[in-house]
Order: structure tokens, then C-alpha cells, then sequence
């Protein structure tokens, strides 16, 4: 298996197909909150970010995930040395930045390639014996391991090490450059060469002190070129050095470069021409170092920093659920069932928000956890109660199973056993901005249209308080329609709404409408007139939902005579 290839999100030769979530649905599920409560590092934020947003329904790569995850759960010593690892493939990214640099001197290059593989062997020693002092269980990281030992056995890295380390101190000798510089008519630089490399660097002041001396006498300019004095510039010149080091560059007058000042800015290209120079000059030593690296060639620096996103991913959601999991509430590893069935069985779901929002608080509170199910005798669910009574609590937290379940994430619940959805759509109130063309519910009516037009009968809907407009009868007759066209195409679905009409004669309607995805009405907040936050199958409760926004706003007759009677007074 290619290295490059290699995902902790997808086993090998597995489909990677997926589809993107909405821009409403990543705001409707609340993706970024999710994400700035896992990390406030930009970087890892886009990371789990890009692949939180993309969705797939294989079973098989969801499994792959699940079992990847929960190493990472079980193993706090995993997070802790793969973290360290994080910095090494981080420096790695660095370097892959600058090899792109073509501009930059052989020595350079070559200088970061000895880098590139000296963390390339590191991070390759630390995953293995991190790997293997572990006893993983998932197929994903179990492959890595093998990976890994396979490259550390077959690539002779104990002689590559030794290979690296010795060149990177033949580089570094390199401390100093003893330069010619021509001048013209009007003491501009004209032209500069290299006269030698030097393996100590330039602490000797005597030049410095030739020179000024030299530009102190009245005397005339000296004829010829004397460097005879010069020679303590480079005191620790061995003859036989590797690299030549402290040894005249042969041919140094035929490798000047002819420096052109700028008319414009009256800029000194001397750098420029030094560069050009000092490149020219070392290509010959560079090229016979990197020669000796030729046999390492199949190993890349490169291949495991693909692999950043999924361990920042994994690790990240591991140390969120551990600390869910240490405030006392329910978390789980789902079971992935056969997507054809479009079923879902939840056993104390609860929103994974309020479990962040309890971290924030440091306290659980009273989370209310509910029991939920798609099956054959519930599909689509229209669901209605009172006002803050939980509907749009519920709806998300649905939402938000599904995504973490097919992410390989331990849901927020006790068990959970599902068929994947191939695509999440939210339909939640919208902007009142986006609503100026086409009215409240024209662009409510085209985002359900958009939405049929991609939807399968994967697919899982969730709609908030949609066609709720001034004007009941009109929003209703649309809703109807729309919940007609849910069970035709055979989707799953929760409706939340205030439209207690819609929720009833749901009898007729799975009678006259063809499909096999049934209509139920599903009722939350309401037990003993008081908000339970408890959902269950049962008939609208229009009544209760009257009183209950009579008693909010304060028109029932009790309130408004109250009211009367305190300004009589």
C-alpha cells in the first residue's frame, strides 16, 4: 500500500466518495461552535472543519472510523504521543513550503532536504514505538503500524540516520565566504567573485582594521591585489577537506557575475550577484551530497503529513468526549446497520451542545434525555409543543447523532444503532435579509425545492418551524404537500412546527399517499401542563400549546385583569 495513500479515515481501496453538507446545514447543526469548542488553533479548526462537513454512507467506512476512534479514546498515551508527533509533521509542512522556494541556493535546498528526513525518520521511530507499546484494536491503526515497521526495517534507518547526521555536519562547516569585489570608475561594486570557503567564521578585526587604515592615508591607490595580509581571515583551513573548505575557488574571475546598479532607486544588487555566485559555486559539492541520499529516494517527507487532519481529528474529539464522559453523561460508540433500512434506534439522546455548553459551566445540570427511532412505523415525525419545550433541542440533537456516528464519534447517548444517511438537509428559519426578494415563505418554498431536487431517500431532513407564515392556511397547504413528497421519496425526517393541523389526519395521508416512509405525530414538552422536555408518540396538544403561549405573553383573561385592576390602582 502507497503511503501517500494511506487514510485514518478510509480503509484501503475503500470508496471515497462523499457529498458536502449545505451552508445551512453546517449553521442549522451549529458546525463552527462544534469546532471552536474542540480547538482555538485556526489551522485545526479548518482541518476537522473540512472533514467534519463531508459526508459518507458507506457502512464499511464508518465501521473503519468507529474503531480508529475509540483507540484513540481508550489510549490517552496514543493522544499524548501523537500530539508530540503533531510538531514534527507541522515542521515537516514548513519545509515542504520552502523546497517550493526554487530560488533558494543549492545549500539551501540541500540544508532542508537533510532536515526534511532527519524529522521524516524521527516522526517514523516515534509512530512505531508508540504503536507498538499499544494494544490497538482498530484495522486502521494496526495498519499503520505495520506500515511503519515495514518502512523502519526495509529503509535501513539506523544507517540513514547516521548518514544524515554526518552530512549535516559537512553542511554546517561552512561558517564563512572570503569574497572579490571589483569596483568601478566611481567605486561602485562592478563585479564579485568567491575566493574561498572557510569552515570557521570571520572574527579577526585585522581586516577591518587593514581597511581602515588604507581609506585613512593620503597616499595613492596600490597597484595590483594584495592579499597577502588576509590570511588570518581564515586561519583553520584544512587542505584535504570533504566539502574543499578554506580552499581557493579555482577559476574565481571567470565565475564574476557583473553587478547593474538601479538608475531608479540607486538599489545595490550586490546581494543578488553573491547569490547567483555562491550558488553557482556550490552547485558541484551540493550535488555530490546529494548524490550520496540517492539511495533514500523512494522516501518521501511528505507522505504522513497527509495524515495531520485525521490525527488532529480524532485526538481532538477524543479529548472533548473525555471530558463529557467525566461530568457523568452518556456516551457511545454507534452500530452501524444496513443503510437500505433507514432505520435509527436511540436510547437517551440528548444534544451534544448542551454537553459543551455543561463543560463551560463545569457542572452537567439536568440534561433530559430522550428514547428515538426511525422505523417502519415512524419515518417522518410531525412534532409539536409548546413554546422553549424542546423541539428545536431534539431536531438538532438527531442532526448532530448522525454526523458524529458517521465521523466515527461516540455519540451523545447510551446505545445507538443506525443505517447511515448519505446527506444531511436542514430546513431552519431564514435570515430575515435573504427574505426581501421573494418574501418569507417564496424563499422558504425554494430552499424545499432545492432541497428535492438533490435528496434521496438516504437522506435525513430536519426542518424547524418552516412555512410558519402570517398567513396559517397558506403554510399549511405547502407543508402538507411537502410531507406528501417526504414519504413518496422515502426519506427521514423530523418536522418541528407549530401547525397542530398538520399533525393531524396523518391517517389519511399515509393511506392516500404512496411510500413506505410513515407519517407519526410526536409531541414534546407537555406532561402534567408543565415542561418535561420528554418526547413521545401522541396527537397534537393544541389546547395546551394555546394556554401556553396565552400564559407567555400574558393575554389570558386571568393576566389581562390583573393587569386592569394594577392600573386602577
Amino acid at each position: 500500500m502507497n503511503s501517500e495513500n494511506f487514510s485514518l479515515f478510509y480503509p484501503e481501496n475503500a470508496d471515497t466518495a462523499s457529498l458536502t453538507l449545505q451552508k445551512e446545514a453546517i449553521n442549522d447543526l451549529s458546525v463552527d461552535y462544534l469546532v471552536e469548542s474542540l480547538t482555538k488553533d485556526p489551522f485545526e479548526q479548518n482541518s476537522i472543519k473540512q472533514l467534519l462537513t463531508q459526508i459518507t454512507c458507506d457502512e464499511d467506512v464508518i465501521r473503519y472510523r468507529c474503531n480508529v476512534f475509540e483507540d484513540f479514546l481508550r489510549f490517552p498515551k496514543l493522544r499524548e504521543d501523537l500530539t508530540a508527533l503533531l510538531a514534527k509533521l507541522k515542521d515537516l509542512r514548513e519545509i515542504e513550503r520552502f523546497q517550493k522556494d526554487f530560488e533558494s541556493s543549492s545549500l539551501w535546498q540541500l540544508v532542508n532536504r537533510l532536515r526534511e528526513m532527519d524529522s521524516y525518520v524521527d516522526c517514523i521511530t516515534q509512530i512505531k514505538t508508540t504503536l507498538e507499546g499499544i494494544d490497538i484494536h482498530s484495522e486502521g491503526l494496526i495498519t499503520l503500524r505495520n506500515k511503519v515497521q515495514a518502512i523502519y526495517n526495509d529503509s535501513g534507518f539506523p544507517l540513514l540516520k547516521d548518514d544524515i547526521e554526518t552530512t549535516l555536519r559537512e553542511v554546517r562547516k561552512v561558517k564563512s565566504i572570503t569574497l572579490g569585489v571589483n569596483l568601478d570608475d566611481m567605486l561602485r561594486p562592478k563585479s564579485v567573485g568567491v575566493v574561498c570557503l572557510n569552515d570557521t567564521p570571520f572574527t579577526d578585526s585585522g581586516l577591518l582594521k587593514k581597511f581602515l587604515n588604507f581609506a585613512n592615508k593620503q597616499s595613492e591607490l596600490h597597484e595590483g591585489t594584495d592579499v597577502s595580509g588576509f590570511t588570518a581571515f581564515h586561519p583553520a583551513n584544512p587542505p584535504t577537506s570533504s566539502f574543499g573548505l578554506g580552499q581557493p575557488v579555482m577559476g574565481a574571475q571567470k565565475d564574476l557575475n557583473h553587478i547593474e546598479n538601479s538608475g531608479l532607486t540607486g538599489a545595490d544588487p550586490m546581494s543578488d550577484a553573491l547569490k547567483r555566485v555562491v550558488t553557482d559555486i556550490l552547485k558541484r559539492t551540493v550535488n555530490n551530497l546529494k548524490s550520496m541520499l540517492n539511495k533514500y529516494v523512494g522516501i518521501s517527507g511528505y507522505s504522513f503529513i497527509s495524515l495531520m487532519p485525521e490525527i488532529i481529528f480524532y485526538i481532538r474529539f477524543a479529548e472533548l468526549c473525555d471530558k463529557i464522559i467525566a461530568l457523568g453523561l452518556p456516551l457511545c460508540k454507534a452500530e452501524v446497520t444496513d443503510k437500505s433500512s433507514r432505520t435509527c434506534d436511540i436510547k437517551d439522546i440528548y444534544n451534544f451542545k448542551l454537553a459543551i455548553k455543561a463543560l463551560e459551566n463545569k457542572a452537567s445540570g439536568e440534561i433530559v434525555t430522550n428514547d428515538f427511532e426511525f422505523g417502519d412505523t415512524g419515518r417522518i415525525y410531525i412534532l409539536t409543543g409548546p413554546n422553549r419545550g424542546g423541539k428545536t433541542t431534539i431536531t438538532q440533537a438527531v442532526g448532530l447523532c448522525f454526523l458524529l456516528a458517521q465521523h466515527g464519534i461516540y455519540v451523545p447517548a447510551s446505545a445507538m444503532s443506525f443505517s447511515p444517511c448519505d446527506n444531511i438537509y436542514t430546513h431552519f428559519p431564514a435570515d430575515e435579509n435573504d427574505t426581501v426578494d421573494l418574501g418569507r415563505l417564496g424563499e422558504e418554498s425554494k430552499r424545499l425545492s432545492d432541497i428535492f431536487n438533490t435528496a434521496t431517500k438516504h437522506s435525513l431532513l430536519l426542518l424547524n418551524e418552516s412555512l410558519a407564515t402570517t398567513n396559517v392556511s397558506e403554510g399549511l397547504y405547502i407543508a402538507k404537500d411537502v410531507i406528501r413528497a417526504m414519504r413518496y421519496l422515502g426519506v427521514r425526517c423530523v418536522f418541528n412546527t407549530h401547525m397542530h393541523d398538520l399533525a393531524r389526519g396523518l391517517k389519511e395521508m399515509n393511506e392516500s399517499t404512496e411510500g413506505d416512509s410513515f407519517v407519526e405525530s410526536m409531541v414534546t414538552g407537555v406532561e402534567n401542563g408543565a415542561r418535561s422536555f420528554k418526547i413521545f408518540i401522541a396527537p397534537p396538544q393544541g389546547v395546551s400549546y394555546a394556554k401556553d403561549i396565552a400564559e407567555k405573553y400574558g393575554v389570558t383573561y386571568d393576566s389581562i385583569k390583573k393587569s386592569i385592576d394594577n392600573r386602577k390602582v
